[in-house]
């Protein structure tokens, strides 16, 4: 991932491409296809990663968020996997891709 260009973008954008991910993983583990869950997993790390550093040195609490979903996203794949936690933690990343969507078609009537 390109963190200078994953910095500048929208804490809805990066919170909503780690929930593609972290579904990608849930799904993979409900089918039981190990390589699939293990690539997600791996990839769901990164973008965590990339948007904890984007937000360190800001004095906001998304950063304990972040961090919160990502110890969260962790415990429910790889220690105690629960249908109704998964499904609760992949509507909380849908309301962040559904936020970005809003502002995205937002600011394209702005420029109308």
């Amino acid at each position: 991932i390109d963190r200078e260009r994953w910095r500048e973008r929208s804490i809805f954008f990066q919170m909503g491409n780690i929930g593609s991910e972290v579904e990608r993983a849930f799904n993979a583990k409900r089918k039981g296809d190990k390589a699939r869950e293990e690539a997600a997993m791996i990839r769901a790390l990164d973008l965590f990663d990339a948007t904890a550093e984007a937000w360190t040195g800001k004095k906001s609490l998304r950063l304990k968020e972040i961090l919160r979903a990502r110890e969260n996203f962790l415990e429910i794949l790889l220690n105690n996997f629960s249908e109704e936690e998964a499904n609760g933690l992949e509507q909380y990343f849908m309301n962040f891709a559904l936020a970005e969507r809003r502002m995205h078609y937002r600011k394209a009537e702005e420029k109308n």
